[in-house]
């Protein structure tokens, strides 16, 4: 018997989850650490017209602030055996491994979504993105949201950390990340730059593109050029 690890090397999702996400409406969020798109997503969801999209999880709920995760609404947390028959089923639309956990969208999110005729919405890595659009190219809109300036972003970034020696040790890393997630989003020319200076303007954006993928404005040149002075920030090491 196939372990999940070994089935998700080539893994496609079966005709009938293709064809359902081919006939939805969706639009996936990524960008650099402290960009802020917890927060956007947050707002968004609360219109008229859109959904969250919650995640499938193997690993255990964690008790975030205080406060122990919601089955269902954090994540759909499933046991390896619910996961891989997800998998065997290939009801899942992408799959990829952290640690020794394994994490995925489900269709049934998107049938929801779609009976209910919203617009799906949900957090991504650059890898899923890709598995979207080679899935339903047509459905998706992608979205990378960034900070207004490099000064905003690194303040934003220290205050997730309890102390400036944690911070420092950390930096190199996120830094790292940070312009390898810059460059591939640059590269890409199917991505809507979002700049998250002003919450409310940048919901409203991303109301407007949702509703108009297809159309690049003066938003976008504005947003990606934001990303290209960020981005040469980062490289030139501004402290």
């Amino acid at each position: 018997m196939e372990n999940i690890e070994e089935l998700i090397q080539n893994y496609t999702p079966g005709e009938n989850t293709a064809e359902t996400l081919a006939k939805s409406r969706i639009v996936l969020f990524v960008g650099i650490v402290a960009a802020g798109k917890d927060t956007v997503i947050g707002k968004l969801e609360k219109l008229d017209g859109y959904r969250r999209v919650v995640t499938c999880t193997t690993r255990p709920l964690r008790i975030n602030d205080g406060v122990l995760e919601t089955d269902g609404f954090d994540y759909h947390f499933l046991s390896m055996e619910e996961m891989k028959r997800r998998i065997d089923d290939r009801e899942m639309i992408e799959i990829n491994k952290f640690g020794s956990n394994f994490y995925g969208a489900h269709i049934d999110e998107f049938i929801t979504a779609q009976r209910e005729n919203q617009i799906a919405l949900t957090d991504i890595d650059v890898n899923g993105i890709a598995s979207f659009r080679k899935i339903a190219p047509e459905s998706v809109t992608a979205l990378f949201i960034v900070p207004p300036d490099y000064d905003t972003w690194r303040s934003r970034l220290r205050q997730r950390y309890t102390s400036e020696d944690v911070f420092d040790e950390e930096w190199q890393e996120r830094r790292d990340i940070t312009i390898d997630e810059l460059e591939h989003a640059l590269a890409a020319p199917y991505y809507h730059f979002i700049i998250n200076d002003d919450l409310e303007r940048a919901v409203r954006v991303i109301d407007e593109i949702a509703h108009k993928p297809d159309e690049f404005n003066l938003h976008d040149e504005d947003a990606r050029q934001v990303a290209t002075d960020l981005l040469a920030d980062i490289r030139a090491g501004i402290r």
